[in-house]
């Protein structure tokens, strides 16, 4: 079987692998020792498939990872959405888990906002404050209030990709982008959506819901 691997992650496994490739040359005892960190970047950059449910309403997970401590926040306030709290919903991503990220809700996007920032922990609440992020306003296709997704880059974390644009129209469970090395992501859900999950469950990006929009 093979696994399919992100094209972002094609120039950083060369870069292992020649790498290594040169350890073995000089000493095989060298190779050997960095051949776990070349294995490692291959499994990084690893993009399966997966299985979106179909079922209307649904917000799923956008990424692979732990569901952290359930909190009630304002969103980024560079998309102009008011300072009104909303239920958040934070995905940690650590250095082993799939970092392509997909939509959580079918609908348009009708805002996108960069914000260069701090790398704290991903993992301690201040990072949803202070650390870079990409910030992503979603109408859904069922109606409703805008939900809100933000990419937030990781203590060794230092590039987030989001390749969505102002006005495209998105896909439940369709890839979007992904976070180099061990990120986090926030999904802010409108008023009156129902949370399912369980704080401290594993999440499975395109696969677990999330929460019912009403």
């Amino acid at each position: 079987m093979t696994v399919p691997i992100h094209r972002e992650g094609w120039p950083f496994i060369a870069l292992f692998a020649g790498v290594n490739l040169l350890a073995f040359l000089i000493a095989s005892w060298l190779g050997l020792l960095l051949l776990p960190l070349t294995i490692w970047c291959i499994a990084f950059f690893r993009d399966p498939e997966r299985k979106t449910p179909a079922l209307p309403g649904l917000v799923i997970s956008p990424a692979d990872g732990k569901l952290l401590p359930i909190v009630e926040a304002a969103p980024p306030a560079e998309l102009g959405l008011g300072e009104a709290p909303r239920v958040r919903l934070s995905i940690f991503m650590n250095v082993f888990n799939v970092h392509v990220n997909r939509n959580p809700v079918s609908g348009t996007v009708t805002g996108l906002a960069y914000r260069p920032g701090k790398f704290f922990n991903a993992s301690f609440d201040k990072a949803s404050v202070h650390n870079e992020r990409m910030a992503i306003r979603i109408k859904p296709d069922s109606g409703g209030d805008e939900l809100v997704v933000v990419q937030i880059a990781g203590l060794v974390a230092r590039r987030i990709v989001c390749e969505l644009g102002q006005g495209q129209m998105v896909a439940r469970g369709q890839r979007f982008g992904m976070i180099r090395f061990g990120s986090r992501l926030d999904v802010y859900l409108p008023k009156g959506a129902r949370v399912v999950a369980v704080p401290g469950m594993k999440t499975v990006a395109g696969e677990t819901i999330l929460a019912e929009l009403n």
